[in-house]
């Protein structure tokens, strides 16, 4: 279940969603407001550069978990291909398929590489449900762990 918005903008409210995750629970974003969430979408699972930036999220995850910071990788992949690349890749945070791109649409990422893959855009949530951050680069994927965690430390 996706609240349809137009494209999603610093100082924006983070839209309702509900997406399963690799074990085939519904996630509902509502219940995670309250704390920072961190929202990366990503191409595709398994493949080199969204492997790095799964990996480089999972190497600096204590950061994330010691400022009780919620993060949520997000493809159109499969529940199983999901829980496939966590297990293999030991990943501490859920996975989320969004297997008809609703979601990503709703928040308007946008595709890259002459529109022949989806893009690679990272949101960072504040406790009331505010984007405060929102960082796109389809090349360096690692880029997006140092800006997230730039963020928030910003929160203090």
């Amino acid at each position: 279940m996706v609240a349809y918005m137009s494209k999603i903008e610093i100082g924006d409210q983070v839209p309702h969603f509900k997406l399963m995750n690799q074990n085939g629970n519904w996630i509902d974003i509502k219940s995670y407001i309250g704390n920072p969430i961190i929202i990366y979408f990503y191409p595709k699972d398994d493949t080199p550069g969204c492997t790095r930036e799964a990996c480089a999220f999972r190497d600096e995850y204590s950061q994330f978990a010691e400022a009780n910071v919620h993060v949520f990788g997000i493809s159109d992949d499969t529940v199983s291909s999901h829980k496939k690349f966590k297990l293999k890749y030991n990943l501490p945070f859920d996975l989320l398929s969004d297997e008809n791109n609703a979601l990503r649409k709703s928040f308007g990422v946008p595709a890259d590489l002459f529109g022949l893959m989806p893009g690679r855009v990272t949101y960072v949530i504040d406790k009331q449900g505010i984007v405060v951050h929102i960082f796109n680069n389809q090349l360096n994927s690692k880029k997006h762990i140092e800006e997230s965690i730039r963020i928030i430390k910003s929160f203090g």
